[in-house]
């Protein structure tokens, strides 16, 4: 998918191709496993705009994942997405950006998702959060897609420490949170999604109730004969989670029944957020 023209760049490609050279190195050996994060990332009348563009949580087209192991909102229909954040989302789509990515991670035949399966525009009121947790490993509707990096680029002005929601990157076998990366205006996040790449935001988040915290998710495939198993999201516990582990796990199980019949059924998550809404609206 290429980038819709403006006649700015929404990324300078010339310097995000020698960062991503130059960096290359450091993102291989970053622990506890391959990331990097960006400042300044969109050029900064696109960084201005995309914010400015955000669009407020609607019932109409947002996703809204609302259960034990996560509390956040999600969307991902494209044509509802507004213009601009088209546009920068078909930049980060684009094949110059990619290619650039593929040099970065040192993953060769990277491929953009243009459903956004799972992804696009994020955003999580005061008190959401997001547990720790292992992507998916296969795109739910592309059985040859194996998932393997993230791109996640944060626009929230002025966001405070007081507020948490911090992405904690962790341990590959979940004994400690190794990085803590807050969610800047402009930053840039990226990481490999592997089956022990642990991340997430599991303390609820403290920001004003006028404020949400806000990012533009992409998610990154190669094309595989031999994919790995099909595995849901896998939520983790932290240690000293205590009784709540039992509740990660049981919601976890239901995670991966619904995944396993998303790609039976060739459902989506529109579908399980409107039940969750209706049982969420019962209960008030």
């Amino acid at each position: 998918m290429e980038s819709v023209q403006t006649e700015r760049q929404i990324v300078d490609i010339s310097k995000w191709s020698k960062n991503c050279h130059d960096h290359a190195g450091q993102y291989i050996k970053a622990d506890p496993y391959p990331f990097i994060s960006f400042e300044n990332f969109l050029e900064p009348w696109a960084a201005e705009k995309a914010t400015n563009a955000f669009p407020q949580i609607k019932d109409s087209g947002w996703i809204h994942y609302m259960h034990v192991n996560e509390k956040k909102h999600g969307l991902n229909k494209f044509d509802l997405i507004p213009p601009f954040l088209q546009e920068v989302i078909n930049t980060l789509n684009s094949d110059k950006f990619v290619a650039a990515l593929s040099e970065l991670t040192g993953i060769k035949g990277l491929k953009a998702d243009p459903t956004l399966e799972g992804g696009g525009l994020h955003q999580s009121q005061r008190g959401g959060y997001l547990n720790i947790h292992a992507d998916f490993t296969v795109h739910p509707h592309k059985r040859n897609w194996r998932r393997r990096v993230n791109v996640l680029v944060y626009l929230n002005p002025e966001w405070q420490p007081a507020y948490r929601g911090d992405l904690e990157l962790w341990s590959r076998d979940m004994k400690a949170c190794v990085q803590k990366i807050s969610p800047v205006y402009n930053r840039c996040v990226i990481f490999n999604t592997d089956e022990d790449s642990y991340h997430g935001l599991p303390d609820p988040i403290m920001c004003p109730e006028d404020m949400t915290r806000k990012s533009i998710a992409l998610y990154y495939f190669t094309e595989e004969n031999n994919a790995p198993r099909k595995k849901a999201t896998n939520y983790r516990a932290r240690p000293g989670d205590g009784l709540k582990s039992i509740l990660i796990y049981l919601d976890k199980q239901l995670i991966s029944l619904y995944t396993t019949l998303k790609g039976w059924l060739g459902i989506n998550d529109d579908f399980i957020s409107k039940v969750l809404n209706f049982f969420n609206r019962r209960k008030k």
